[in-house]
């Protein structure tokens, strides 16, 4: 049997019920493209392989590789990519039809995961994850939330983020020292979210919530003005944790069609930063 590796940050799961109710959330049919990040050693792989008799699945442990091929032979047709998920080009794979992204994520590098798969947005029906629940719990936050931050407002700009279910430790092998959840991403079409400058609208939510205990003035000094935040109905005495997401959109997007505006005139002096940030 396959020991679980740390630095993988491996927790099997092998739970039936949870099992059966993540796959039921998925809802997999013949013929969509599913691509599962992390297989583990098939827990979800086999059902939905079952369910769509051709799946993609993402590995970095080459030593699960043959077990999972040898299991999934009667199941249905696994292609197996054997590297670093950060490294796959989803829009690549996604070249005949969009693909939907399910996985069990190693809690380790959740979070740049879920931005490596919002790069590829356009490419990606939807995402079904499972992460620490404390991550799901930021993802979903809403504004005025102790745990909303940079996550909440980047993915909640993109996707329609919904927590589907909790997951118990005992659910995995080993069991991890924290609770788990089920998430829902739903990208929103390119249109509908509206960002005129990516780049731009990246610097202002990070600024933000860099230190979150300064308000918005002093937290964006090196990013723009109080007269930029005011002109998009922003307080500049707000704190970062008050601010809607389409409102940090609103802000980027007049950044991006005034970059005259994008710098304080005399920056406050540097302040530690709240480990508490994001």
């Amino acid at each position: 049997m396959h020991k679980a590796k740390k630095h993988f940050g491996q927790h099997f799961l092998h739970e039936a019920s949870i099992i059966e109710r993540i796959v039921c959330a998925i809802d997999p049919r013949p013929g969509q493209h599913v691509v599962e990040i992390g297989p583990g050693q098939g827990a979800i792989t086999i059902p939905l392989l079952r369910r769509t008799g051709a799946l993609t699945v993402i590995e970095l442990d080459r030593d699960l590789v043959g077990p999972l091929a040898a299991r999934a032979a009667e199941a249905g047709t696994l292609r197996i990519v054997q590297a670093d998920v950060l490294g796959v080009d989803f829009t690549a794979l996604a070249a005949a039809a969009p693909i939907r992204l399910v996985g069990n994520l190693p809690y380790n590098i959740s979070s740049p995961i879920l931005f490596h798969a919002l790069e590829h947005a356009a490419a990606i029906t939807d995402m079904h994850f499972m992460l620490q629940k404390e991550v799901v719990d930021r993802m979903a936050a809403p504004p005025g939330s102790k745990v909303y931050g940079r996550l909440s407002v980047i993915l909640q700009a993109h996707c329609v983020v919904t927590p589907l279910l909790k997951v118990p430790p005992g659910a995995f092998q080993p069991p991890p020292k924290v609770d788990s959840a089920v998430v829902r991403l739903l990208p929103r079409p390119r249109d509908a979210v509206g960002i005129h400058d990516q780049a731009v609208f990246a610097a202002v939510v990070k600024a933000a919530f860099a230190q979150r205990r300064k308000t918005l003035r002093n937290a964006l000094s090196q990013v723009c003005a109080a007269p930029a935040m005011e002109a998009v109905d922003i307080s500049p005495g707000a704190r970062a944790e008050t601010v809607a997401v389409q409102a940090y959109i609103r802000l980027a997007n007049h950044l991006a069609l005034h970059p005259d505006q994008d710098a304080h005139p005399t920056p406050p002096a540097p302040a530690a930063a709240d480990p508490s940030a994001g």
